[in-house]
């Protein structure tokens, strides 16, 4: 067996990424990484006992490179004898009605298709091509983003139903497999427009860190994401013990009766600032609220103020109130703009 692939097996092993005779979505672009994918993974289905489907999304971006993208890959899925699907979108009209970027309405659409596959085939899992030259170019965007040490901890080889068997894979080792079996891929024009943020970290920045600074900086930074990953892990599991004793009552929405939560503050304000911090942040997502960092620290304040009365007004009407013995977390009037109080002054 070649050495990518038996790495491969041996990472989703590891990992537990595909599940023994499930059915997998593969995303497919023509690409030489998810080229590489899909000959990996035929190859090893009958040792993973498992079905895969390739998927190729045209975002409506390069009619004049998508009709040639779209032949190959069901082509070559043809070789293979592995069944193929192709989604076809308009990524700018979505991206201008969502008001995001165009690469943020290119990732959503790609993963709709994905999902919808899934849907139609009745696949438990969607597997990307993301590799480790991705992971160090995702970690430095996140960076620059302002992310937090979950966000800088990059992607994992699996998140929900999304695997990524490359994750540790350098790409050159994929270009190696693909030369030595004399197998052709695509390039995509879209990759080389510095309009894009992650394509001038990939072509400007990585580069000049690499001469200027470190020659081994991708390494550094895939080496700097695991370590914050396996810190995380920790911390989420400590966040979920503190959370549960925190909690005074949970009274599930019911018969027009919105949702309410209480926690316990002085218990609440005795755990390290690190765990108040991930507790808050996983109940705003618990209330479907954007939990951003300055509306965490206006709760953990707001907290460790204790001041009888005083509340927090967050978005769709989410209220956090403060009283001496409790924290409340509550939508009064639904998931609805609304500016009244939650205690009367």
């Amino acid at each position: 067996m070649d050495p990518l692939e038996l790495k491969t097996l041996e990472i989703i092993k590891r990992d537990a990424l595909v599940p023994v005779g499930c059915k997998a979505v593969l995303g497919v672009s023509g690409g030489s990484d998810s080229v590489g994918l899909l000959l990996v993974l035929s190859r090893l289905r009958e040792i993973l006992n498992f079905i895969p489907v390739a998927v190729y999304v045209d975002h409506g971006l390069r009619p004049a490179e998508t009709g040639n993208e779209k032949t190959y890959v069901a082509e070559l899925a043809r070789e293979l004898d592995i069944d193929f699907e192709c989604r076809t979108f308009d990524t700018t009209l979505h991206g201008k009605q969502k008001r995001i970027s165009l690469e943020h309405a290119a990732r959503e659409l790609r993963y709709q298709a994905f999902s919808e596959v899934a849907g139609k085939y009745g696949a438990d899992v969607i597997v990307t091509a993301h590799t480790a030259d991705d992971q160090a170019e995702e970690v430095l965007i996140r960076l620059l983003r302002g992310s937090g040490r979950k966000g800088i901890a990059g992607m994992q080889t699996k998140y929900k139903n999304i695997v990524r068997p490359f994750l540790e894979t350098d790409k050159k080792d994929i270009l190696t497999y693909l030369a030595a079996r004399n197998v052709q891929f695509l390039e995509d024009s879209s990759n080389q427009d510095r309009r894009f943020l992650r394509n001038r970290i990939r072509h400007e920045l990585i580069p000049f860190l690499e001469e200027r600074f470190e020659p081994g900086i991708k390494k550094s930074l895939r080496k700097a994401a695991q370590n914050l990953a396996e810190d995380e892990k920790l911390l989420e599991e400590l966040m979920r013990t503190a959370c549960a004793s925190v909690l005074v009552r949970l009274e599930p929405e019911s018969e027009g009766v919105p949702e309410k939560l209480l926690v316990d503050r002085k218990k609440f304000v005795q755990q390290p600032g690190a765990i108040q911090r991930r507790i808050i942040e996983h109940l705003l997502w618990h209330f479907g609220s954007k939990a951003h960092y300055t509306h965490i620290m206006q709760v953990v304040k707001g907290a460790a103020s204790g001041r009888p009365g005083s509340e927090i007004h967050l978005s769709r009407g989410l209220r956090i109130g403060v009283q001496k013995d409790y924290l409340e977390f509550v939508y009064p009037e639904g998931k609805c703009a609304w500016r009244g109080r939650l205690y009367e002054k």
